[in-house]
């Protein structure tokens, strides 16, 4: 799978039924991201995945919206009460590494949730192109479950894609929710080329504008996984 795709298509960066910007709206989850950019507060690695997992918390809210409930009764010490909970728990994947804190946000929030594990990487080439390897797959019953892919960038969008596929190779999710906290307008239009909305929806913070050649989001905020765990060699 070569790392350069034909055609880039614009993007207006407002909500469709299929990218759900939620950064758009001044709230708490600017604040956040200001300082998962910030480059003097990225020193801080305890900070920067604290940050990563409230990010992963509101996310988490934000597609609890989209969820099944059902009514149920609760019995309190004076009574009882009618209450909307949620029916099913939907699935959390995760990209190593950089993913973990942003997933452990959401299983804050969807703690009955199963979870799958995706170990995926580029293989760079000597001329500038790179593929996608994915090495591990660990993953529980997904059929007819609502399924949370989660990774702090959308760079090209081949990551998120190739697992996607990998995910669903033998079994067909109700619905797919694809969640980054930066993405580049090309990782964006990449998604929207390759899946329809009935079967991904695809959640982001902010959308830069500039993918480099080397698939690095700018502004963007560097390399997520070394910020949050230390260089790799």
């Amino acid at each position: 799978m070569e790392a350069k795709d034909t055609g880039i298509f614009y993007i207006c960066k407002k909500p469709n039924a299929m990218v759900n910007i939620i950064g758009k709206e001044n709230s708490l989850l600017s604040q956040f991201i200001s300082e998962l950019r910030d480059a003097n507060i990225q020193k801080d690695s305890l900070r920067f995945r604290k940050n990563l997992e409230r990010v992963g918390e509101i996310f988490a809210y934000e597609i609890s919206k989209k969820l099944d409930y059902e009514d149920k009764e609760v019995i309190t010490p004076l009574g009882s009460s009618q209450e909307n909970i949620l029916k099913d728990y939907p699935v959390l994947a995760v990209i190593l590494r950089a993913g973990l804190p942003l997933h452990q946000g959401l299983l804050n929030f969807f703690d009955k949730s199963e979870n799958a594990f995706i170990s995926a990487y580029r293989r760079y080439h000597k001329d500038g192109n790179f593929e996608i390897n994915v090495e591990y797959v660990s993953k529980p019953e997904i059929e007819n479950k609502h399924l949370i892919i989660v990774d702090p960038m959308l760079a090209s969008g081949m990551s998120m894609a190739l697992t996607y596929r990998e995910l669903i190779s033998e079994q067909k999710p109700r619905h797919t929710h694809m969640i980054s906290i930066l993405a580049s307008i090309e990782g964006v239009n990449y998604i929207k080329r390759n899946f329809s909305n009935s079967e991904v929806s695809l959640w982001v913070g902010a959308i830069d504008d500039e993918l480099t050649a080397q698939a690095y989001i700018v502004p963007g905020l560097g390399d997520a996984g070394d910020l949050a765990f230390g260089k790799k060699i």
